[in-house]
């Protein structure tokens, strides 16, 4: 066990030194930040231990982001595709309203003409005027009752 043991101890010197000896490594340990933890490695242990706790809840509210937002998007294109429609819809209802109106009214000035026309058509008149009368203007100069001229030619 003890071969053993020594063996991932020098697996475990190899991995230590290949960290040493990284660029960024030496650049941090060379900064303030860096020579105050070296000194001080119960601080540099919970700094650790928080960055290797907090990395969990962080991912979690990242993802929440990242489905709240997609989310977001594709309910506002559901959304206004719905407000879309029923804006298509509504338009709809409306212009066969008018149409509907637009036909009974039509219907009902059409009815009015003809009976208009039908009823002044029957309409009594004292005498009908000769396309020869109203060519000449005569038909529309007053002219005495049919009875009162009967009366004339008796004298």
């Amino acid at each position: 066990m003890s071969k053993e043991m020594g063996e991932l101890q020098k697996q475990w010197s190899a991995v230590m030194e290949s960290v040493r000896t990284n660029s960024h490594v030496v650049a941090f340990m060379n900064s303030r930040i860096g020579r105050y933890l070296d000194a001080h490695p119960f601080v540099a242990l919970s700094f650790l231990i928080f960055i290797a706790i907090s990395a969990v809840p962080v991912a979690f509210f990242l993802g929440f982001v990242v489905i709240t937002t997609v989310v977001a998007c594709i309910g506002l294109v559901v959304m206004e595709g719905f407000l879309v429609s029923l804006g298509g819809v509504a338009l709809l209802c409306i212009l066969g309203g008018l149409a509907a109106l637009s036909l009974a009214v039509s219907g009902a000035l059409s009815i009015f003409y003809v009976s208009l026309t039908t009823l002044l058509s029957y309409w009594p008149t004292s005498h009908r005027l000769s396309k020869k009368e109203i060519a000449n203007g005569s038909g529309f100069l007053p002219n005495c009752p049919p009875a009162l001229l009967q009366d004339k030619k008796s004298e």
